[in-house]
């Protein structure tokens, strides 16, 4: 029987809350909200229903889909008006769809192609009869076929970066279109050139090429801008509808150039041309970690969104309970193995990875024999299919989020890698810029949204494995861990403690009793992460006050340049600037890649206006960026722009090329090679009486004053260019790869510059002067790191061999070379060779100091 009559649309509640309790719910619906959630749904009606932006937190496990679905049906109702509800995939698009026939939300599924799209729910839609779910993808594209909706929703909004911002990105493999990529290559080489360009055009891969990225700034060379946009109009699709969504914004697009790819893109997304986006009367952003640096505004292009955060009346914990194991940490030596041997007692794995190929090699590699490995294609359609089964591993690259396998589904989750070069763009900044703050809220996200993938509501439980030194290292810092929620922090600091000198059999009995849940762990274990979830406080990263308030000039001056409105843009520019530099040192690097952008629209639109007092201000901001890039080199490193002459050799560097010029001219090619060869070699082994003399070998090469300095208790090599830069090294090759660098260690470092200062009879340390110390271990001791000086580094020792490939190659280069030169000519010959080869002493520095032991 069909029942007929009554109102065409449900009559208007005061509040979210109270239409929720008319809602036609299923038997199978949940009992009712809970306090929090109806909490947050009060308060947005009461305060928030007028806000153009809105982000709501509601963290993994306290209800974040129904209390969305239900202002979505509010506000179509109260407000007779169209409400999108957007996922980033169709899979998780068909969970809301779900959940909303279940809670007797009227919704519909408007997924995958417009044409395919029922005509009676399209029409439901746009009556503002039914709530259209959808995706990102369906609202964020060149030619989005849904009606402009009063309200729009975007679920799991943490995730903007990889489904907003690179929908509006051209991302080029050379393995799947070689053409494309060369062809974009040629385009580019002229601000590429010598060297670097040699090894991105040769046939065999260069790993210093895969791993790192190369800026391209297309707009201030001539007529790059015109070449590449005529290279990406050629591409077939789908890169034809990235081309679409960036066309009108080419002039002001980056370019990033490694071996592997190029990327082509803005740095955020002009989201303001897009209409569906743009012009719904409400944008409300819901997310499991809403962050506060402005990673938000930066991925959905928006210049200001106002957070309501999580009501205090959540419960805790909110996500079930993880149990953390750092195989780096323990007293193994085969940390694969140790989880290996965890995944087996569990049954099942989920691998999440920044790259697909350490997925799905980490996947196979920990499942048993006979176990199934799958990867995205298996899973593509939902995690059912893994979820069934009694033993498997699946390895998923840059998935951190809208992956659900709550219960028996799997109990182990293992995040391999440090998640902060998901794109190129993000590799530059992170490697070369060293803006490591500005990527830190995304980078914690993606942490937290991984190590929850297992652990769905407040009654769900499973290990987290961490593997990787960078993951590793990271995870343990202090700094890191008090950015996180208490509960989080406890869980962490209490794997580290059952992980750390630690033998492999007790943490698999350790493993064993939590996935039994038996008593040992509720009356041992839970009491003591209590306690220190009660001693926890959560603190803030440095500089996200500054990254917050700076992100609205960001988003305004991206938006200035894609309409070439190019003085004004970097007016915008410089105005962040002033922003990022109230963040003190945390956001150096992140500054001085704005004041470049403010350069690059300066000199621009001093072109454009023939204003030559603009090319002068650009001239004056490349210095400030410099300056403050420091001690990174990263700007040397670009082509300069037509009025910007390449800045001189620094002292340290000057010293270094002179006296490389000199050794070169007193050294037989035959003895040279000897040289290096036997350094190299030196340096593959672990013994440190073969080891240690290779360093001072290396400084000899780099054209530094280098030596073993006398005495006990000192490092094992000073390398001094006069007194301008010094580096001392301090080898621990013999150490196993894995637990920590002990604190004793950290503390002997201290005093090594000082040391030296003592040896060259001299006042004063040169600045940026540093001490490193070359370990394999994965990561530092946090008491020792607490107590560190600002010089003490560490660094993994294939880091140092890399350094040596690239010296040795260089002074091959440069012995072919030199017959028939004049000083001058080979110290110039020298200074190009060393500076593309990054040899340069702040280069090298530059190179080792990329992981300060102190917390920054």
């Amino acid at each position: 029987m069909a029942f007929k009559g009554g109102a065409k649309k449900a009559v208007a509640a005061a509040n979210p809350e109270a239409m929720y309790r008319d809602l036609p719910r299923r038997p199978d619906a949940v009992p009712g909200l809970w306090t929090h959630q109806g909490d947050l749904l009060r308060r947005y009606a009461t305060d928030h229903t007028t806000d153009p932006d809105l982000a709501l937190e509601l963290p993994t496990g306290t209800g974040k889909t129904l209390p969305g679905l239900i202002i979505a049906n509010w506000v179509r109702v109260t407000r007779t008006g169209r409400v999108a509800y957007a996922c980033p995939t169709q899979q998780l698009a068909s969970q809301v769809a779900k959940v909303a026939a279940r809670e007797g939300v009227p919704a519909v599924a408007l997924v995958g192609s417009h044409a395919s799209w029922s005509t009676a729910d399209r029409a439901a839609y746009e009556a503002a009869d039914v709530v259209a779910v959808t995706t990102y993808n369906t609202i964020f594209n060149s030619n989005p076929h849904l009606a402009v909706p009063e309200l729009l929703l975007f679920d799991d909004a943490h995730a903007g970066e990889q489904y907003v911002s690179e929908q509006y990105a051209i991302h080029i493999r050379r393995s799947t279109n070689e053409k494309a990529y060369t062809d974009l290559l040629d385009v580019l080489a002229p601000s590429i050139g010598g060297i670097p360009l040699q090894r991105l055009r040769d046939y065999t891969p260069d790993p210093g090429m895969y791993r790192s990225a190369r800026l391209v700034v297309p707009l201030r060379q001539p007529e790059m801008v015109s070449k590449t946009d005529a290279v990406l109009a050629q591409l077939p699709t789908p890169w034809t509808y990235r081309y679409s969504m960036i066309r009108d914004v080419i002039p002001s697009c980056l370019a990033y150039v490694s071996y592997g790819a190029i990327l082509i893109r803005p740095v955020i997304p002009p989201t303001s041309k897009n209409l569906v986006f743009a012009q719904a009367a409400q944008r409300i952003y819901l997310s499991a970690t809403l962050g506060s640096g402005g990673e938000l505004e930066r991925a959905f292009g928006r210049p200001a969104i106002t957070r309501v955060a999580l009501p205090d009346t959540a419960p805790t914990p909110r996500s079930g309970r993880r149990f953390f194991v750092f195989p780096e940490l323990a007293e193994v030596t085969d940390a694969q193995q140790l989880a290996r041997s965890v995944v087996a007692a569990a049954g099942k794995a989920l691998v999440l990875a920044p790259d697909t190929n350490t997925a799905i090699s980490t996947a196979s590699d920990l499942a048993q024999p006979g176990w199934p490995v799958l990867g995205i294609n298996d899973v593509e359609g939902g995690m059912e299919q893994f979820g069934a089964l009694p033993n498997a591993v699946c390895g998923l690259a840059a998935r951190y989020d809208g992956l659900d396998l709550p219960g028996d589904d799997c109990r182990v989750v293992v995040l391999n890698g440090k998640p902060d070069a998901d794109n190129l763009q993000e590799r530059f900044l992170s490697q070369s810029v060293r803006a490591g703050a500005a990527l830190a809220e995304r980078v914690r996200t993606r942490v937290v949204q991984g190590v929850g993938r297992c652990t769905r509501g407040p009654n769900d439980w499973a290990v987290v494995i961490v593997l990787g030194a960078d993951l590793t290292t990271y995870m343990v810092r202090p700094e890191i861990r008090q950015t996180l929620d208490p509960e989080l922090q406890a869980e962490i600091d209490f794997g580290i403690q059952n992980s750390r000198r630690t033998s492999a059999a007790d943490i698999l009995d350790n493993v064993t009793t939590f996935l039994r849940q038996d008593d040992p762990w509720r009356t041992d274990a839970e009491p003591i992460i209590t306690e220190l979830r009660n001693e926890a406080t959560m603190t803030p990263p440095p500089g996200s006050d500054a990254l917050a308030a700076a992100v609205k000039h960001e988003v305004e001056a991206w938006s200035l340049a894609g309409m070439g409105e190019w003085q004004e843009a970097s007016a915008r520019a410089n105005e962040a600037a002033l922003e990022l530099g109230k963040g003190g040192n945390a956001l150096r690097g992140y500054r001085s890649f704005w004041l470049y952008l403010a350069a690059t629209w300066a000199d621009q639109a001093g072109v454009t206006t023939a204003n030559q007092a603009l090319r002068q201000n650009a001239v004056a901001l490349v210095a400030q960026a410099e300056a403050a890039a420091k001690p990174s080199m990263w700007i040397r490193e670009l082509a300069p722009m037509p009025t910007v002459q390449a800045s001189a050799l620094s002292s340290a560097s000057a010293t270094a090329v002179a006296s490389v010029a000199a050794r070169l001219k007193s050294t037989s090619i035959p003895k040279a090679a000897t040289v290096a060869e036997e350094m190299l070699a030196a340096l593959k082994e672990r013994k440190p009486t073969v080891y240690e003399p290779a360093l001072t070998k290396l400084g000899y090469l780099l054209g530094a004053d280098a030596q073993k300095p006398p005495g006990s208790g000192r490092c094992d090599s000073t390398w001094c260019w006069d007194h301008h830069l010094w580096l001392a090294i301090d080898a621990k090759s013999d150490h196993e790869p894995s637990g920590l660098v002990p604190q004793k260690d950290i503390r002997q470092a201290g005093d090594q510059l000082r040391l030296l200062k003592s040896d060259r009879a001299v006042a004063d340390i040169p600045p940026d002067s540093a001490t490193v110390i070359v370990s394999p271990k994965p990561a530092v001791d946090p008491t020792g790191a607490a107590g560190a000086e600002p010089h003490i580094h560490v660094v993994d020792p294939d880091v140092v061999l890399g350094l040596a490939e690239a010296a040795a190659r260089a002074w091959g280069d440069l012995m072919a070379q030199r017959p028939g030169l004049d000083d001058n000519q080979l110290r110039a010959l020298v200074a190009g060779h060393f500076s593309q080869e990054g040899l340069l002493p702040e280069q090298v520095r530059d190179r080792l100091t990329a992981n300060p032991v102190a917390p920054q």
